[in-house]
C-alpha cells in the first residue's frame, strides 16, 4: 500500500454493486482543527473511478486535506492531483507517490504564502520526479507516461499545475455581491478553465517539438504516436520536445469559487466544463454529499454519455465556515 494509500481509509462502494466496478474511495471531510487556524472555508472532496471499456485501469489519484506530512506549518496545505497514465500505469503510480512530496522538499511554503517560492517549487518538483521517473523506468525498462492536473491549496490561495490534457474547471458565481441569480434562488455559476491542454498540433508545442528534433505528423501527434506534448515519463520521446514542465496558475479563493472539478481526458471527452458544473452544481443543491455527486458524475461520464476511455474525477468543493 502507497504512502498516500496509508494516510487514509478506503471505502467501499456498497451503494450500488453494479456501480464504477474498481472504485478506489477515499472520503475526506474537513475538520474544525485544520479549518480554525485561520480559514474561513471548510474543504470536502472526494475522488470515483471507472475504467471505462479499458481492459485496464491506468489512471492514479490524491486526496489529501492535511497534506503537510513531514513538513507541518501554520498554512494550511490540501493537495488533490489525477495521474492519467498511458502504455501503462507504472508512470502515474510513481508521479502520485513522489511529486507532492518533492513539492514539499522544494520549499513549498508552510508558515507564509510566498506566491513566487510556492510556484517554484511546484516547477522543480515536476522537474525533479520526471528525472527520478526517467531513471526508474530505463533501470526497469518500461516506457510508459503520465498527464496530471494537480491542486494545492495554501491557506486561501490555490495553485493548479498540469502537463498534458487532463484539466481543472472552476465553479464561480457570476455575481461578486453573492446575490442570487437564478428564478429558483440558485446562483448562476460560470465554468472557469484553470488549466491549458498541451497538444502538439498547438504552436507553442509544436515549435518546441521541431526545435529539439522532433515531428509533429498529419494525424496531429508526436513522432506519430503520442497525443501529448508534455507528459511525465514516455523516455524514449524526451529527446524530441517532450517536457514535464507544468503550466502553473494561481489565485485567492473567495466566497464567489464554489467547487473545483478536476478530470482526466475520459472524462473531459464526454463532457464540457460548462456541462460538468451544472450536473455538479444540482446534485449539491440536492444535499448530496462530495462523495455520492464525484460517483455519479463519473458513472453519467461512462454508463451514460458512454465515455470509452479510463474515466476519473475530483471534485473539490469549498465550504462557507
Amino acid at each position: 500500500m502507497n504512502e498516500f494509500a496509508e494516510t487514509h481509509k478506503r471505502e467501499a462502494d456498497s451503494e450500488n454493486k453494479e456501480e464504477i466496478a474498481a472504485s478506489k474511495k477515499l472520503r475526506v471531510e474537513s475538520s474544525e482543527e485544520n479549518a480554525s487556524k485561520e480559514l474561513s472555508f471548510l474543504i470536502e472532496a472526494d475522488a470515483a473511478e471507472d475504467k471505462g471499456l479499458r481492459h485496464s485501469m491506468e489512471d492514479e489519484w490524491v486526496v489529501l486535506l492535511d497534506a503537510a506530512r513531514d513538513f507541518p506549518g501554520n498554512l494550511r496545505c490540501a493537495h488533490f492531483a489525477i495521474y492519467d497514465g498511458h502504455g501503462g500505469r507504472l508512470a502515474a503510480e510513481y508521479a502520485q507517490k513522489h511529486l507532492h512530496g518533492n513539492v514539499l522538499a522544494a520549499g513549498l511554503p508552510r508558515e507564509l504564502l510566498d506566491v513566487k517560492t510556492a510556484k517554484r517549487s511546484i516547477l522543480d518538483g515536476f522537474r525533479k520526479t520526471d528525472e527520478s521517473l526517467l531513471r526508474e523506468s530505463a533501470e526497469g525498462g518500461w516506457q510508459d507516461g503520465a498527464t496530471a492536473v494537480c491542486v494545492w491549496v495554501l491557506g486561501q490561495k490555490v495553485f493548479v499545475a498540469n502537463v498534458g490534457d487532463a484539466k481543472a474547471v472552476l465553479a464561480r458565481a457570476t455575481l461578486s455581491d453573492g446575490s442570487q441569480d437564478n428564478s429558483d434562488g440558485v446562483p448562476a455559476l460560470k465554468a472557469i478553465v484553470l488549466t491549458r491542454e498541451h497538444k502538439p498540433i498547438f504552436p507553442q508545442e509544436r515549435a518546441r517539438i521541431q526545435k529539439a528534433g522532433g515531428v509533429v505528423s498529419s494525424n496531429g501527434r508526436l513522432q506519430g504516436r503520442l497525443e501529448v506534448s508534455r507528459a511525465f515519463g514516455d523516455r524514449q520521446f524526451k529527446k524530441v520536445g517532450l517536457v514535464a514542465t507544468p503550466d502553473i496558475h494561481s489565485f485567492d479563493l473567495t466566497d464567489r469559487d464554489h467547487f473545483i472539478i478536476l478530470g482526466c481526458d475520459g472524462l473531459w471527452g464526454v463532457f464540457g466544463p460548462s456541462d460538468a458544473v451544472d450536473f455538479v452544481q444540482k446534485l449539491l443543491n440536492e444535499g448530496l454529499p462530495v462523495t455520492t455527486v464525484s460517483r455519479r458524475l463519473v458513472r453519467e461520464a461512462v454508463r451514460e454519455r458512454r465515455c470509452k476511455d479510463n474515466c476519473t474525477a475530483i471534485i473539490i468543493a469549498f465550504k462557507r465556515n
